[in-house]
């Protein structure tokens, strides 16, 4: 059976970090805390390139002991790093040594890229007001931030709702795998019926967004920050990294955070043998796992390997019946998204290449591949 323990999956939070995420660096690099959580009022300046110069260059290696430490340094330096890239009005294709390299280590010992994925952006970004009581919208605040206010705030804290929601279904999914393996069909029932109504409360809390979220704010204000540098427009052939000798001094392209990189849905598509037609979106999916902790993208796999048979779930009409509630609310979460996505983003007023109404900050045409999502999940329902 899959243990959750072993992919750093903890039961009653999911993809969450157990424990909750750190706010503070050990001292000897607290001037990384300073600087990122300056941002707000440093990007305003707009000549944010200056005050990061000052900035010495350090080795984080001797000072980060825990893995908490470890992420929050990534946090810190990814937001530093984006701040650098995006903060000026025209972007920049060189990062200098003092982040990059620091970066570049950081981002190695985690098994992920150096740039600002959604681990760094959602699921270590919060902390919760009442310490002893649950991971809910209205008891969790942001570690970080870049511009800062109520709609970047709202815009990051719905998923980490999301994520908190979710836990129920992905404790149930090793369940799920075990009782297809042992025909256990009332097993199997109780797993999907755990899974439905899970997905019935991620649901609930997407339909939240817009209540704190505005979209010309999100797109003016929020979005510029998460982009990566890889199939965007105004950086062709990626951003620079200074004094990281394993790059041969050739730019790289990386994509940007995005909701693609949670793992939520990835796993729930495996286990239920959700499958995506083998084409350019397919790759950008099998992409996006290498920007997920790596204990997360072994879950997945791992899922892919031990997937239930389609056919299991038309065992019963029971069985048959939660299924299809499953993937009625995944078309459902999906259609939201895309719905938001067109919205947020599709509808707004392009000022600049930077910040593309075409390309997600992915880097990919998100339109189309939304809705194809959306439409091969539709195609699982059993008759």
């Amino acid at each position: 059976m899959l243990q959750l323990n072993s992919y750093e999956i903890e039961a009653e939070r999911g993809f969450l970090p157990y424990p909750d995420p750190i706010a503070e660096l050990p001292s000897a690099l607290g001037v990384w805390d300073e600087y990122a959580f300056d941002l707000p009022k440093l990007l305003v300046s707009g000549r944010i390139r200056h005050f990061l110069r000052a900035m010495p260059l350090l080795d984080p290696t001797p000072y980060l002991e825990t893995p908490a430490q470890w992420r929050r340094a990534m946090q810190a330096l990814s937001y530093l790093g984006h701040a650098w890239v995006w903060g000026e009005s025209i972007p920049s294709d060189t990062l200098p040594a003092n982040i990059a390299l620091p970066w570049y280590v950081v981002a190695q010992r985690l098994g992920r890229p150096p740039v600002l994925s959604y681990a760094s952006y959602a699921l270590d970004n919060w902390y919760r007001l009442e310490p002893t009581q649950p991971i809910t919208l209205d008891n969790i605040a942001l570690i970080q931030n870049f511009l800062g206010g109520l709609d970047e705030e709202w815009f990051i804290l719905i998923h980490v709702a999301i994520e908190a929601a979710a836990a129920p279904a992905i404790r149930a999914l090793p369940l799920l795998v075990e009782a297809y393996q042992t025909a256990n069909l009332s097993a199997a029932e109780e797993a999907l019926s755990q899974i439905a109504a899970s997905l019935e409360e991620m649901y609930r809390i997407l339909l939240q967004m817009p209540e704190k979220c505005d979209p010309y704010i999100y797109y003016h204000r929020v979005r510029p920050y998460i982009h990566g540098w890889k199939n965007n427009p105004s950086l062709p052939r990626g951003v620079y990294y200074e004094g990281v000798d394993a790059y041969n001094g050739e730019p790289q392209q990386l994509r940007g955070e995005t909701g693609a990189q949670s793992s939520i849905i990835p796993s729930l598509d495996a286990a239920l043998g959700i499958t995506h037609a083998d084409d350019p979106l397919r790759t950008y999916l099998r992409e996006m796992l290498d920007y997920m902790p790596p204990p997360h993208r072994r879950f997945i796999l791992d899922l892919e390997e031990y997937r239930v048979q389609h056919l299991f779930f038309a065992s019963t009409p029971t069985l048959k019946k939660l299924y299809n509630t499953c993937i009625h609310w995944i078309e459902r979460f999906r259609t939201k998204h895309l719905e938001y996505a067109t919205q947020y983003i599709a509808r707004q007023h392009q000022l600049s290449e930077a910040n593309p109404t075409e390309v997600g900050t992915g880097g990919t045409p998100f339109i189309p591949y939304l809705a194809k999502h959306r439409d091969e999940t539709q195609t699982h329902i059993l008759s």
